[in-house]
């Protein structure tokens, strides 16, 4: 390759993939670009950008011809510097659950975790940064000017950012469950890949601490949390309240009603754990309780005939109302089928499901139109437009619908 068609693989390099491709690299075996670039300035590089025009708005066309070891160090150097500067507001003495509060907040606060999600993206997204960084001159570094000592230091400061990421994705709830796509992941790979011998490529492990907490009990879930946390009864106690407030904050418009319940009692047992009405025993057993209860969406009391989401959201949502204005005693002899009192809670929940799945229009989400019909069919039900309006949110939050 040589001349024009030389300058246009080497540009190529360069198209960008994504908002994390900034540059490309080129590895000149062949001193080739010796064959772009002379004293004299007639080189090839300098020829073909000479005759781009740059000159209506666009971006500079220079391009510049840059030493990879100096430009590597120079990347690694900021991005170690940059994720130094985010941990620095942290409070002394800088520990796991020092950092912990900084990026999920305060699990006394039920919108703290929320406020605190932009620290945590800037630390997921500087470590990765800084792992690019490192990862381009790793085998290079002592060429790079970087002494053994810096050598071992930058090692140790990119094994410890990675752990915290990991700790911070655990505290807040944000780690990914793959536990739930096993399924779907198997029959991909049975369908679509080919193999003489088929093997198990994966365990898929990778299962949410509420999910461990449900399925395996409070003292499992806890043995498979980071050493950095596990360590900690203190750093424990935040990493499943921030993961129950996680959960909260995810599924609340599904179940505005029992969501808020749930945050209720997570900040009623977290006010005893820190005034030590309860020892760390009686709050790990408290919260086991209130964790499978927001992982499984619903409660110990709830009625038989509400076996779905939706029905479930419903009730929680009208129980919720008549328990803020004062709960009218209802006759048991009041003709009750099935164990449902006629214009009782549960009798308008389930009368607004049946109602929204037999006469919903198809595709209604984001119609107004259609929209207008959901309304008018819980209307026939419900009076009140402010109650209305707060059960067609939950209708239309619910995918069974």
């Amino acid at each position: 390759m040589q001349d024009h068609g030389l300058f246009q693989a080497i540009c190529r390099t360069n198209r960008l993939d994504g908002d994390d491709k900034t540059f490309g690299y080129i590895v000149d075996y062949k001193d080739l670009f010796k064959k772009l670039v002379n004293d004299k300035g007639t080189g090839a590089l300098q020829v073909y950008t000479s005759e781009v025009d740059d000159t209506d708005g666009g971006t500079n066309s220079e391009v510049l011809m840059q030493d990879r070891l100096k430009k590597g160090s120079e990347r690694l150097d900021g991005a170690l510097e940059a994720i130094a500067m985010l941990c620095d507001p942290v409070e002394p003495p800088k520990g796991k659950l020092e950092h912990i509060h900084y990026f999920c907040g305060n699990t006394e606060i039920p919108a703290d975790l929320a406020e605190h999600e932009p620290q945590r993206v800037a630390l997921y997204k500087s470590t990765a940064v800084l792992v690019r960084a490192y990862a381009n001159i790793a085998d290079d570094l002592p060429r790079a000017g970087y002494t053994e000592g810096r050598i071992a230091q930058i090692k140790q400061d990119l094994d410890r950012y990675l752990k915290l990421r990991e700790i911070i994705r655990r505290a807040s709830g944000e780690t990914i469950d793959l536990k739930a796509f096993e399924a779907d992941m198997r029959h991909l790979i049975d369908t679509y890949i080919e193999a003489d011998d088929p093997r198990k490529i994966s365990s898929f492990d990778e299962v949410g601490l509420l999910k461990l907490i449900v399925e395996s009990g409070m003292a499992e879930a806890i043995k498979k949390l980071p050493d950095g946390i596990k360590r900690s009864q203190a750093a424990v106690a935040e990493t499943i309240a921030n993961n129950v407030r996680s959960k909260i904050i995810k599924e609340h418009l599904n179940d505005p009603a029992f969501y808020d319940k749930m945050s209720v009692l997570l900040k009623e047992v977290l006010d005893d754990l820190r005034a030590k009405r309860i020892d760390y025993e009686e709050f790990l057993k408290r919260m086991a309780a209130v964790a499978k209860d927001v992982q499984r969406g619903t409660g110990g009391d709830t009625p038989p005939q509400l076996d779905t989401p939706g029905k479930r959201a419903l009730y929680n949502q009208l129980e919720a109302e008549v328990a803020s204005v004062g709960k009218a005693q209802v006759g048991e002899a009041a003709g009750a089928v099935d164990g449902v009192v006629p214009n009782s809670e549960l009798d308008v929940a389930l009368r607004v499901d049946k109602a929204v799945k037999t006469r919903r229009p198809d595709s209604w989400r984001g119609v107004r139109a259609k929209e207008l019909m959901i309304k008018g069919i819980i209307n026939d039900i419900v009076s009140g437009e402010d109650r209305v309006e707060r059960l067609f949110l939950i209708i239309k939050a619910q995918s069974e619908y």
